[in-house]
């Protein structure tokens, strides 16, 4: 877990000071209980779960084969969308985190795993494992609050253009795993003169490669394996089954981060946090999603973004099993447990970015 940055201890309220320390132990136990715990079973979902997305892949890959009838083409798409949110979120990003480190598999960790996304592995690890999990929620720091395009809080100074940010928030989604891996280089960091030129040359090369890559395969190789008859319907498949992916992944990130309810905080409330300050400052900014658990598989158990957000390391299976004890703490320290159906989310969600496009909101 990413606590390790030196901040200030600010002085407390003896009462405050006493139950951000409370807090503190009752979810570093609740964390501990879980990583003594781990073995077989969490060993033996992570496999499964790879196993069967390569399955999927395959059977989608075999019906795109044969687009040029309109059933295989049909169900090729449906099966490669749900192969790549499946990679994506379950797999993916999971993996990224270091969720698996523990098991020490040479192909399943955090050092050695690519995942079927624009972004290379180690930018986005910088930007979401680091910048995003250490600094959640905190106006200036988080880059994924909003992602700089989008004025998610009245805090946020007002521009023209974001009268326009209820349109371009859809069209976000459409591109959404391509803007992310741009956004990630952080070319303003070199603007501004705290980022090299010469590290961003080598993040923009490295981008290029993994972009050529990914067109290559989905837009190139596979439409022309279905042959002359068939291209036309698997390249549309292909780009119908990225398009679900970004839309679907777009969904579930700003359900768990802005919905009504979600808390941000200043720079000044950031600093001097102690690391009860941090558990609250993740339970406060983060939302949950209830569904069943085919949704919270596809969701990669985001849809259990509080516990992700405390506990950013521990395995994914487990966030289900200890959401009952999360919200048992929040009860006895008086703290919101921010959760609700996806399409309640969603709608508080679009009605903050509507009211935010204008000035004040």
């Amino acid at each position: 877990m990413p606590l390790a940055t030196a901040t200030p201890v600010v002085v407390l309220p003896g009462s405050v000071s006493d139950s951000l320390e409370t807090l503190a132990r009752e979810l570093d136990g609740i964390r501990d209980a879980v990583r003594v715990d781990l073995g077989d079973r969490d060993r033996a979902y992570i496999t499964r779960v790879i196993l069967a997305q390569r399955q999927l892949e395959l059977a989608a890959r075999a019906f795109l084969l044969g687009a040029r009838f309109a059933p295989a083409a049909i169900a090729g798409t449906a099966l490669l969308s749900l192969s790549k949110i499946l990679e994506n979120m379950e797999i993916g990003h999971n993996v990224l985190h270091g969720q698996w480190d523990w098991m020490r598999d040479p192909t399943i960790n955090s050092n050695a795993w690519e995942w079927d996304a624009a972004s290379t592995a180690a930018s986005w690890k910088h930007a979401h494992n680091f910048k995003h999990h250490v600094y959640t929620n905190v106006l200036g720091r988080d880059r994924d609050l909003g992602y700089s395009a989008m004025r998610v809080e009245p805090e946020q100074p007002w521009h023209p253009i974001y009268l326009a940010q209820p349109i371009y928030f859809f069209l976000m989604a459409v591109v959404f795993e391509w803007a992310i891996a741009v956004y990630d280089i952080e070319l303003d960091a070199v603007r501004r003169g705290e980022k090299s030129r010469a590290r961003a040359r080598r993040e923009i090369v490295a981008l290029l490669r993994k972009a050529r890559g990914q067109l290559l395969k989905d837009y190139a190789l596979f439409p022309a394996l279905a042959g002359r008859r068939g291209a036309r319907r698997a390249l549309a498949g292909n780009v119908v089954a990225n398009l679900v992916r970004n839309v679907w992944v777009h969904t579930v990130v700003f359900c768990g981060h802005i919905p009504e309810g979600a808390e941000t905080f200043t720079e000044e409330q950031y600093r001097g946090e102690t690391r009860g300050g941090w558990y609250r400052r993740q339970l406060l900014g983060s939302c949950n999603l209830e569904g069943s658990r085919l949704f919270h598989l596809l969701t990669g158990n985001l849809s259990f973004q509080i516990e992700h957000h405390l506990f950013p390391d521990l395995p994914s299976n487990r966030y289900a099993e200890i959401a009952p004890q999360i919200r048992a703490v929040c009860e006895r320290h008086d703290l919101p447990y921010n959760s609700g159906r996806l399409g309640r989310q969603y709608r508080s969600v679009y009605l903050q970015i509507l009211r935010l496009a204008f000035p004040g909101g």
